[in-house]
């Protein structure tokens, strides 16, 4: 599998260490993934900033890195939400092992958060990478059904 460019969500301001922790496994030999952008410290409207909706939209996938403090942070509510209307897969990710990490708001109850491992993460990266190519192919092969 070729290597998948993640977009990475994180509150600004508890869990920026967690985003650079992130990065650097990212760097790692067959780590898989790469990171493309993350979250950005803005003085207009969050979701108005046309630059991180095209990173997300750009994304293979969106990790949402999930600490403490992370179900009141307005940036994370953003860029799921445009995670989700642009259709970009994410997955959440225990930021945090001696913490209660919080989901963040617009969040499905039904998701979990995974755990954060080298070999969880990358099987989350595959999983979701599948899932979303499995979900195109169903799309597309209703669309052509309904054309009939």
């Amino acid at each position: 599998m070729s290597e998948v460019h993640v977009f990475v969500s994180f509150d600004l301001e508890h869990d920026e260490d967690l985003y650079e922790l992130l990065v650097a496994q990212s760097r790692t030999p067959s780590s898989g993934f790469a990171v493309l952008g993350g979250s950005k410290r803005s003085t207009t409207p969050y979701l108005a900033t046309e630059s991180v909706r095209r990173q997300i939209r750009e994304a293979d996938q969106v990790i949402v890195l999930c600490g403490e403090h992370t179900e009141v942070s307005a940036p994370v509510r953003d860029e799921l939400l445009v995670a989700q209307e642009e259709r970009t897969p994410y997955f959440l990710l225990w930021g945090r092992r001696d913490s209660m990490c919080t989901k963040p708001h617009g969040a499905k109850t039904a998701e979990g958060m995974y755990s954060w491992t080298r070999q969880i993460l990358q099987e989350q990266i595959t999983f979701t990478s599948r899932k979303a190519a499995a979900d195109a192919a169903a799309a597309s092969l209703c669309k052509a059904h309904a054309k009939r």
